[in-house]
């Protein structure tokens, strides 16, 4: 009896949720990304995004599991279970050579790889992640404001602390989602992108598509229902930042489309200045969490 009516509250988001979810499979972005030149400016814009999921699920995993020493066992193994399977995955996936990489090192290898600049993003996000004060560093950014407002609402969740609310935007506006959305953006890649080689940026998305899909995505909900249970109060939190998480993410992909069809190209690239297969060691992402 349990079981269905957390069913039921899963499906009841999903429905509130919809025209959201909708008008991001819908945007006109990714059919603009026409050119190699369009699919870097893309990737330089994404990385935010691509290193924002990677922070939600260290958070959740931090609020689920016991990471300090002394240890002490969890309050709930199975929430614990599957984040860590989720982190597994995420964090220490293979790329196609069979090497042990995250997700956010397969995304800036793909970056390389077809010309992208991460440098100015790696900087960034370095920067963000050695701030005292992670909400003062990213409004001090030389960056889209819509990428500005995508990072708060993240770290402002994050900072807030409560597990349902931080699961609820990683399952809803991002691992349940993107299957769908990543579908939209390879069927235009595929179709529209002729001018170079984007094999690892293909890889990156079907990984996620294949693990997002069979695994990842049913474990969130498993994750977010087992947090909320049967917590009307809780439920409404989870359809309220559902909802705020996809509107960011809308945000986002204006602030991408907006760049693409101005071709506003990052500073750092110039004709001559193209550069494809470097080393990702040499971007030195010097994190200290």
């Amino acid at each position: 009896m349990l079981l269905n009516k957390l069913q039921v509250n899963i499906d009841n988001i999903q429905q509130k949720i919809k025209n959201h979810r909708d008008r991001l499979l819908e945007h006109k972005l990714y059919s603009n990304i026409e050119t190699i030149k369009d699919l870097q400016l893309f990737t330089e814009n994404h990385i935010y995004a691509v290193w924002d999921f990677m922070s939600l699920l260290k958070a959740l995993q931090i609020r689920l599991t016991c990471t300090k020493t002394p240890w002490l066992p969890n309050k709930n193994s199975q929430t614990a279970y599957l984040i860590n399977e989720i982190v597994l995955a995420e964090e220490t996936d293979i790329n196609q050579a069979g090497e042990r990489k995250s997700h956010y090192e397969l995304y800036l290898d793909a970056m390389i790889d077809i010309g992208a600049k991460p440098e100015k993003p790696v900087e960034i996000i370095n920067k963000i992640a050695n701030s005292e004060d992670i909400f003062n560093a990213i409004e001090n950014l030389k960056i889209h404001e819509n990428i500005k407002e995508f990072l708060n609402f993240t770290f402002s969740v994050i900072k807030e602390g409560k597990p349902h609310k931080i699961a609820a935007i990683f399952t809803f506006g991002r691992e349940n989602l993107i299957p769908n959305m990543f579908n939209e953006i390879l069927r235009e890649f595929e179709k529209n992108v002729t001018d170079g080689d984007i094999s690892k940026l293909i890889y990156y998305f079907e990984r996620h598509i294949e693990l997002d899909e069979d695994e990842h995505g049913p474990m969130a909900l498993e994750m977010v229902s087992m947090l909320a249970e049967d917590d009307h109060e809780k439920w409404k939190e989870i359809e309220d930042i559902s909802i705020e998480a996809l509107e960011k993410r809308i945000l986002l992909w204006d602030a991408i489309n907006e760049q693409i069809e101005n071709k506003t190209w990052t500073d750092l690239r110039s004709s001559e200045q193209e550069t494809y297969s470097q080393d990702y060691k040499k971007l030195n992402p010097d994190f200290k969490f």
